[in-house]
């Protein structure tokens, strides 16, 4: 970086994840480069203090109220200035302030939508770590890029890859690209016997081989709903139709996503699985700089190999997976209530309420049971999301009678 260049201020959201907590790691490899603006997170006060301590953001917003109140006495007992915020609203401020140039998203599930629609509107470069927002918001999502004149940068492994194995033109995606390959690691039961995936614990679904992750996409990456989820989010990063996307099963994580061209060839992006690598793409682009991740070691590497989703012989293992092909055949904000419905289950399961089989069940019945109506407005979008929320609460109530 130049001597001249301009420092980016950069807002955090969900800064006491997993990503948020890599950004971070990655900012203070950076600091002449990148000065925090803003952090948030939701109940973990200690660790936001400490992250306080260390980066001096200017604010801090906490969106549970005690949470709020708890962080500020111990900000004023540590002589620091930090401003705290609080509710879902000051996510939204800290999002779209004139002072922001850049937004990490990385709020886990619907919530993180309404902040990233504020960052889009904004104008800001959006490095794009929570997915639902375009599950969730879709259409009306991308209407917000557009009109704000926003820099939409993704930060999952998978599409980050494929974001970096596209050329340069956007404008000549669709004529030179045959499809998009998505790998999935198949998760921890890739290979476990399919009459007792009913047994699975929350303990053994968190447990993800390759990498290190919170709960619920932890859980989701078990189910290969995560996967689900990338591939609409695929449809509307990337703008290619639903069959022209496809996914294999790579164990080893080492080839993040693949594109095929029209003449056959395949670019892919090769690497350690360690997320601070597209982290530090998505800040530093189109430029590239440390991320602090291990170099791909090529000697030490083992075989690597890649499954179809049915290559054990039982369909059933990866269904779910299936259903974003089905969402995205539907009609508009059919892949809204897929999410809604998929979150439901999974805090059901985590909560030991429904079996880990019964997940895709809750997820299938809403989207049979729920049609949504069109929605145009983030309103609109919070309405649909609630009503797919209930129905699947009411499915979850079933199946732990």
């Amino acid at each position: 970086m130049s001597t001249d260049a301009k420092q980016q201020h950069i807002t955090v959201l969900g800064s006491t994840g997993s990503i948020g907590t890599n950004t971070l790691d990655v900012i203070a490899r950076h600091p002449v480069r990148f000065q925090v603006f803003a952090l948030t997170g939701a109940t973990q006060v200690d660790l936001m203090l400490r992250q306080c301590a260390q980066f001096k953001p200017r604010f801090a917003v906490m969106v549970h109220a005690l949470a709020a109140q708890q962080l500020q006495d111990k900000l004023k007992a540590e002589g620091l200035s930090t401003v705290v915020l609080r509710g879902s609203s000051a996510l939204d401020d800290v999002c779209s302030h004139p002072d922001v140039d850049a937004v990490m998203a990385a709020i886990v599930g619907a919530a993180g939508l309404s902040p990233c629609l504020a960052a889009a509107r904004a104008g800001k470069r959006l490095l794009l770590a929570n997915k639902e927002a375009l599950v969730v918001g879709a259409e009306v999502f991308l209407e917000a890029v557009q009109q704000g004149g926003a820099t939409l940068l993704p930060i999952d492994s998978e599409h980050s890859a494929i974001f970096q194995s596209l050329p340069e033109d956007v404008t000549t995606w669709d004529a030179r690209v045959e499809k998009i390959i998505l790998t999935a690691s198949g998760g921890p039961f890739r290979t476990r016997a399919i009459e007792t995936l009913k047994d699975v614990t929350p303990e053994q679904a968190c447990a993800h081989p390759n990498w290190v992750m919170g709960r619920k996409i932890s859980v989701d990456s078990a189910t290969m709903m995560n996967k689900a989820l990338e591939v609409i989010e695929a449809r509307y990063l990337f703008g290619l139709q639903p069959e022209r996307l496809e996914v294999v099963i790579h164990p080893q994580s080492i080839i993040h996503s693949m594109v095929q061209y029209r003449d056959m060839s395949v670019v892919a992006q090769l690497g350690t699985p360690d997320m601070r690598v597209p982290i530090a793409y998505g800040l530093s682009w189109p430029q590239r700089m440390a991320s602090g991740a291990q170099a791909l070691d090529f000697h030490a590497l083992s075989a690597m190999t890649f499954e179809t989703l049915d290559d054990h012989g039982h369909p059933e293992r990866f269904a779910g997976i299936h259903l974003a092909w089905e969402a995205l055949r539907g009609p508009r904000g059919t892949t809204a209530v897929l999410n809604a419905a998929n979150e439901i289950a999974v805090a059901a399961f985590l909560e030991r309420r429904i079996r880990f089989d019964q997940i895709h069940d809750v997820n299938q019945s809403c989207m049979v049971h729920l049609s949504p109506a069109a929605p145009h407005t983030l309103d609109d979008l919070l309405v649909l999301d609630a009503q797919a929320r209930a129905v699947a609460e009411d499915a979850v109530r079933l199946l732990a009678k």
